[in-house]
């Protein structure tokens, strides 16, 4: 599943390397009106599928699943791609007043709607969330992007999935969305299987062999 800023076409590079491993696939749109939307969204995903399943999830997508894994027989590993991994009780909003300023920074590029939608500037979407990424493509992502209702960054996550299912983690050393550190603590915290990429918060888009790789080897454990 996709975060915040992108949607499941994120996902094009991936998919068709999974498919053609033999894996059912569903990339799951969240509809980023609140943390309970997106969590009965994937679990209906889950429902879908019918059988062991691998939740991925890059950026706040990771956050999501985080939560839809807990309890949930059907799901069997967490695959975290440039993701959030929160602790029980934990927003957001914690885990962003703990970045530097310098790199805060970059959030001065997002906007918000008369909604209460923020979005990034469609002119600062690329240095912002994906410079890795082919200056066209990176238009078209600035284009569709989805934003998210300001109230999540202030939801609290539940009981963590990560503590009872085995998990993997890339962290993108190029990231200006996720503090890079705070990618590495939580993979050490959630005792990941890690790799790390010289990439931009977008390395599904960027980088995305090694990703699907990381998401085969996931399923090729998880199933041992």
């Amino acid at each position: 599943m996709e975060g915040f800023w992108g949607d499941g076409s994120s996902w094009s590079k991936v998919i068709p390397i999974l498919k053609n491993a033999g894996h059912k696939v569903i990339a799951v749109q969240l509809p980023l009106h609140s943390l309970a939307d997106d969590i009965a969204t994937t679990k209906r995903a889950v429902d879908q599928l019918g059988g062991p399943t691998i939740l991925v999830g890059h950026s706040y997508g990771g956050f999501v699943l985080t939560n839809v894994g807990y309890n949930n027989p059907n799901v069997t590993g967490l695959v975290y791609v440039a993701g959030w991994a929160p602790e029980e009780g934990k927003s957001l909003n914690d885990y962003l007043a703990n970045f530097p300023k310098d790199f805060v920074k970059t959030y001065d590029n997002f906007k918000l709607d008369s909604g209460g939608f923020i979005f990034i500037s469609q002119e600062k979407f690329r240095e912002s969330f994906a410079q890795d990424v082919e200056l066209t493509e990176a238009d078209v992502m600035a284009v569709v992007q989805k934003p998210a209702h300001q109230s999540i960054f202030a939801e609290k996550s539940g009981p963590p999935a990560w503590k009872h299912l085995p998990t993997w983690f890339q962290v993108s050393e190029n990231d200006r969305i996720i503090y890079p550190d705070a990618e590495r603590q939580f993979a050490k915290q959630i005792n990941a299987t890690t790799i790390s990429l010289s990439a931009s918060h977008a390395s599904l888009v960027s980088h995305p062999d090694e990703i699907a790789e990381l998401i085969l080897n996931a399923t090729k454990e998880s199933n041992r």
